[in-house]
């Protein structure tokens, strides 16, 4: 049981979204949009300072620089656009998110002409096989039957766990002690339960979803709330939770339980481009375009 910024997480859901993040409801996700529309205002920069901004680069495996790919038509990356902070729809109608960014930064890294095209998530991997696509910039996880049928970028982005509570009475920062003192809600059925249970071993609260835990959260009704960093980030910076909460202690990253995030992914045949897409990530996480971009879609950091 640890955290550290560098190792991972999310779990599973219907059409591969991590299991706590899946598709947002209409009512969630304009919640996340007026966040990030919030985020992109100019008021914006001030309120990123002090964001805590993950790395999964490992500054002592630098490998050798790949020749970059020989395109003969413009690189085509296919996303989906209803998963914020991500992958969306912008005010304008056209994708961008996190993702779409980072894809759009890479190419320009790597000096490459490139699409971008909106597809619905589950036909993402069909049209990728189907030669309608050359990558796949979306919260696809990592597992291991996508690493067997395609190739994928080391991960860019990953799901914390987190704990959130009440801002108003000072908690402790949660341990197995702590906990064992306070009422604690979770997501019943998911892997925020399970880990609990195992780690922390209490009985938490279970709830049927996570509205409904944030709700008794803000009204008082449990002490602790533990789940999807990235979902909470996006409640603690909207108008929902008006201002009850924040999170408490640190992320918790656990492959067995979160799973190993999200990367960029090709055909199994485009290994040149996966190698340049990774050294391109690599130097857009050098060059502090990774931070800009980190800091653009993630005013209230998951980590």
């Amino acid at each position: 049981m640890g955290h550290h910024v560098s190792e991972t997480v999310p779990g599973r859901a219907a059409h591969g979204f991590p299991a706590t993040v899946a598709r947002l409801p209409q009512r969630q996700l304009r919640r996340a949009l007026c966040a990030l529309l919030l985020a992109l205002s100019p008021g914006a920069a001030g309120a990123a300072e002090g964001v805590t901004i993950p790395n999964f680069w490992n500054p002592r495996a630098r490998l050798e620089r790949p020749e970059p790919p020989q395109a003969t038509r413009p690189i085509r990356f296919i996303t989906d656009d209803e998963f914020p902070p991500l992958h969306f729809a912008g005010p304008d109608g056209n994708p961008t998110g996190f993702s779409v960014e980072l894809a759009r930064a890479a190419c320009e890294k790597l000096a490459l002409s490139c699409t971008v095209q909106v597809r619905r998530f589950d036909t993402l991997l069909d049209a990728l096989q189907a030669n309608q696509g050359d990558v796949v910039a979306a919260a696809l996880p990592l597992t291991a039957s996508l690493r067997a049928a395609t190739l994928a970028t080391r991960p860019y982005f990953r799901w914390p766990a987190r704990f959130v509570a009440r801002t108003e009475r000072a908690l402790a920062a949660p341990d197995v002690r702590v906990l064992s003192e306070h009422a604690t809600g979770v997501v019943a059925g998911t892997a925020h339960e399970a880990y609990l249970k195992a780690f922390f071993r209490i009985a938490p609260r279970p709830f049927p979803d996570l509205a409904s835990a944030e709700a008794a959260l803000r009204r008082g009704e449990i002490d602790y709330l533990f789940g999807d960093g990235l979902s909470l980030a996006l409640w603690i910076g909207g108008t929902e939770a008006a201002g009850c909460c924040a999170f408490a202690g640190g992320d918790y990253l656990e492959n067995r339980y979160f799973g190993e995030g999200i990367g960029f992914v090709t055909r199994k045949d485009d290994e040149v481009l996966a190698r340049a897409l990774d050294d391109a990530l690599q130097r857009l996480w050098d060059e502090g375009k990774y931070a800009e971009l980190y800091l653009r879609f993630f005013p209230v950091s998951p980590y």
